[in-house]
């Protein structure tokens, strides 16, 4: 039967899940952060070795829940607060196939000093033998619209982001971040210094190739936009929570809500979910 203990990683409170296939994921309570994905032997989450682990600073690497908005696109702090929140463990269905570890987080009145806002939402983290399912679920606890943006801001491990390529965004609406530039999407991305751009989502699945491998990145229909994000080497070097070689280990690939709020009504709910799965 799989496994789950209680652990300490950095300082954080953690839970470590096990299947019998050797399969595992570590969360943290900070944020519900996905720090580690280990899949067929090979850990297939990037982590920055230059975190902080002050449990105030958001976590560079794994999986941030960037909510309930998205980078600075609004009143709230970079990416909302979700991911220097603590979250709680509620419920676990340990199962030799396929395990789920489910964390929440409500409003209180400290969140209600940032964030007029009453909600609860829980992250659902599901891993099976060479998958892993994360599902974000927003319920809307107040007698007013709830409005977000945001992202599972997933940091995906390489081992050599010159030799990576993500393919199935090919023709779909591409915005340059980095040259303010609209397009279309190139059948197949490479990674040559700093690339930041939002797409609209495929319906189908997107590959990364890495020279290692490869890995399907699926997202529920529910969340507008695919982020694809990597440094480059020049911006790498200017964070301090990333080492200097950080950029060329990485490829972040988001299920994102980046332009148009969603709008979850009083007393409802909304779900979104990514999922990666090794090929």
């Amino acid at each position: 039967m799989p496994t789950l203990t209680p652990v300490t990683f950095q300082g954080q409170a953690c839970h470590q899940l096990t299947l019998p296939s050797g399969d595992s994921v570590l969360v943290a309570e900070q944020g519900a952060h996905v720090l580690s994905w280990v899949a067929q032997g090979r850990e297939r989450m990037f982590l920055s070795t230059a975190n902080k682990w002050d449990s105030r600073s958001a976590i560079r690497g794994g999986v941030p829940v960037c909510w309930p908005q998205f980078n600075m696109r609004g009143t709230l702090p970079k990416h909302g607060f979700a991911r220097n929140s603590t979250w709680h463990l509620v419920a676990s269905e340990l199962n030799a196939d396929a395990s789920q570890l489910t964390f929440e987080w409500r409003s209180s009145a400290e969140t209600q000093t940032v964030w007029q806002q009453a909600f609860v939402v829980q992250l659902q983290v599901r891993v099976s033998a060479g998958s892993l399912q994360l599902s974000l679920h927003v319920n809307n606890t107040d007698i007013q619209p709830l409005n977000f943006t945001g992202a599972l801001h997933t940091y995906l491990a390489v081992d050599d982001i010159d030799l990576a390529d993500l393919q199935g965004l090919g023709g779909l609406e591409e915005w340059d971040a980095v040259a303010d530039v609209h397009g279309m999407a190139d059948d197949v991305l490479y990674f040559d210094g700093e690339f930041d751009r939002v797409y609209t989502a495929s319906n189908k699945p997107l590959r990364l190739q890495d020279g290692q491998g490869s890995l399907l990145i699926e997202q529920s229909p529910t969340w507008a936009n695919t982020v694809v994000w990597n440094p480059g080497e020049d911006k790498c070097a200017g964070l301090a929570d990333m080492p200097r070689d950080g950029f060329a280990h990485m490829l972040c690939v988001e299920a994102a809500q980046v332009f148009d709020p969603v709008q979850v009504p009083a007393g409802g709910q909304w779900s979104g979910w990514q999922r990666l799965t090794v090929s």
